[in-house]
């Protein structure tokens, strides 16, 4: 991409605000430029986003800081963090994209290079290469985009299909989506009958009814792109009634439905002769791995829902796997050298959109506004300044989900606290206001409500390994999504290797053993099971936090990896 008199005159604007009166400080300051050039190769471009979690606007996020994989997965991407991160993808500590792509130096990188991603932002990335390569891009989304905002929860993911639109997505696979139930889903995406208010094509091959095996939605598509055949299969978060509320999608089954996909391929390689096989799919990266090493025939799966931002795409066999991050931070670009039916080359880059540097597309901004004008102030309500760095990303608990621990410890008197190991969630950095805005990132889901229950030491600790079998179970098919449950009220260890029911020891409650017959009382949020009686967790939390007008987390080492 060429650099532009605007993109100079915003380089040197930015230039001017870090005080680039130095050489050094200038080609910094023009780093990010050099973070959007890409050579074209070939004949087809890929563009994928992934987890934007409903965030329209620019929004911090940091990456984790711990990611621990079991077995074979030890030390191996994804599961790499800080510094073996940096050292791992050769980044330069300090620059644009060891901001991006890791938690060092956060807060400090966080004041130079500003907030990331935004629509607006990432419209302008997309309409530069689609003006590069004319008839030769596809815009693909993995989902997870209906949810994860106020608005997007108020008008029941109206507003991200608009925005969806407008960008010009052109395939969609789903997974949060559902929670907004079967009928909106079909009301915004359409099914094998009929199409909704989404333009593109929304596939989705592993959902379908009970004891029928015709599949709910289309499971692929097929796109003409640089004058050769894509196809495209869909593969939907496998486990939607087991993570969520089963009321959502009633008498639907999903799946990984590996034998349907490897029918899929073959079909559309056979018979409808097609040049290129892509899975978008939002099974995390550790189950496209997997997939992509018993699946064959596949060239490309754009992979989601594990929020893992790769450098470079890890090859399976013939098989690139690639993941795009989350919250609109970066787009991924894939040029492949398509001919007679095959790949035969590509070249990739993982492309952060750093908001100081890319300008808005005016039409996106504009009708970002539209969208959230009626409710900018409600949304723009101050409930406290953090003076700490609160996130949630991470196999354990975050910053942010020890407010939301305290919160529910202290509007039910309760001693234990659990919530879910989501991974969304914006970033806030020290002297920022919270905002309602915020409180939704981290709790605006369509089943929030609280819930307070006496469980024994012993159900307790069955809770807590049944999840962490979820998470680090050697087989990436068992793992049914989401990081560690986050605990308030209590410490423990934690042996990821270990097996079933033998990873979590040393429990103790207010400083105490916990006991296995004594029943403690446990609040918590946001269940799978039936609808929950008590009030909404963003009210639980602001309320809290309107309490507390001032931040401040000191250190909780609640957790011991052993």
């Amino acid at each position: 991409m060429d650099v532009t008199r605007r993109d100079l005159l915003t380089l040197i604007a930015v230039a001017g605000s870090l005080g680039a009166s130095s050489p050094q400080a200038l080609a910094a300051a023009f780093e990010p430029e050099r973070l959007l050039g890409f050579e074209s190769l070939g004949n087809v471009t890929l563009l994928h986003m992934t987890d934007p979690h409903a965030t329209l606007l620019p929004v911090y996020y940091r990456e984790p800081d711990t990611l621990i994989g079991v077995g074979d997965e030890a030390g191996r991407a994804p599961y790499l963090t800080g510094e073996a991160f940096l050292k791992a993808y050769a980044l330069t500590r300090g620059s644009a994209e060891a901001y991006a792509m890791s938690h060092v130096d956060f807060v400090a990188l966080a004041a130079r290079y500003g907030r990331m991603g935004g629509y607006a932002h990432l419209a302008t990335l997309v309409k530069r290469i689609r003006a590069e390569r004319p008839g030769r891009t596809l815009l693909l989304d993995g989902g997870d985009t209906l949810q994860g905002s106020a608005a997007a929860l108020w008008t029941r993911g109206a507003d991200m299909v608009q925005v969806m639109n407008q960008l010009g997505v052109e395939v969609f696979t789903p997974h949060w989506e559902f929670t907004h139930g079967i009928d909106r889903v079909k009301e915004l995406f359409g099914d094998r009958e009929g199409r909704g208010l989404f333009k593109g094509d929304f596939v989705c091959h592993n959902c379908k009814e009970l004891n029928w095996d015709e599949p709910v939605f289309h499971p692929y598509t097929i796109r003409e792109v640089g004058g050769v055949k894509v196809g495209v299969i869909g593969q939907a978060f496998p486990y939607v009634p087991i993570s969520h509320p089963q009321r959502f999608v009633p008498n639907l089954t999903f799946g990984i439905q590996e034998e349907q996909c490897q029918r899929l391929v073959n079909e559309l390689r056979q018979d409808k002769k097609v040049d290129c096989v892509v899975v978008l799919s939002h099974n995390g990266v550790s189950t496209d791995l997997k997939m992509a090493g018993r699946v064959r025939g596949i060239d490309v799966i754009l992979g989601g829902h594990t929020h893992d931002g790769l450098p470079r795409p890890i090859p399976v066999g013939k098989t690139l796997v690639i993941n795009s991050g989350a919250h609109g931070k970066f787009l991924s670009r894939l040029d492949l050298d398509v001919r007679a039916g095959a790949v035969s080359g590509y070249r990739y880059k993982l492309i952060p959109v750093l908001s100081k540097h890319v300008p808005e597309d005016p039409d996106m901004a504009r009708l970002i506004r539209e969208i959230r004008a009626p409710w900018e102030a409600q949304l723009a309500e101050r409930l406290a300044v953090s003076e700490t760095l609160l996130y949630r990303r991470g196999n354990f608990n975050g910053s942010f989900d020890e407010i939301l621990l305290d919160a529910l410890l202290k509007r039910f008197d309760a001693q234990v606290a659990l919530s879910p190991g989501f991974r969304w969630g914006v970033t806030i950095v020290p002297g920022q206001a919270i905002t309602l805005e915020d409180v939704y990132s981290h709790a605006g889901l369509t089943y929030p409500n609280t819930l307070v229950r006496d469980l024994t030491g012993a159900e307790i600790q069955q809770l807590m390994e049944d999840v962490a079998d979820n998470l680090f179970h050697p087989d990436p098919y068992f793992r049914q999504g989401g990081d560690m449950v986050r605990a308030g009220g209590l410490t423990y260890t934690i042996e990821p290797s270990k097996p079933m029911g033998r990873r979590i020891s040393e429990i103790r409650v207010g400083g105490k053993p916990i006991s296995p017959d004594r029943r403690y009382r446990t609040a918590g949020w946001a269940s799978p099971g039936p609808e929950a009686p008590g009030p909404p967790a963003y009210d639980v939390v602001a309320d809290h936090l309107r309490s507390l007008k001032r931040v401040r987390l000191d250190p909780r080492p609640r957790v011991r990896v052993a």
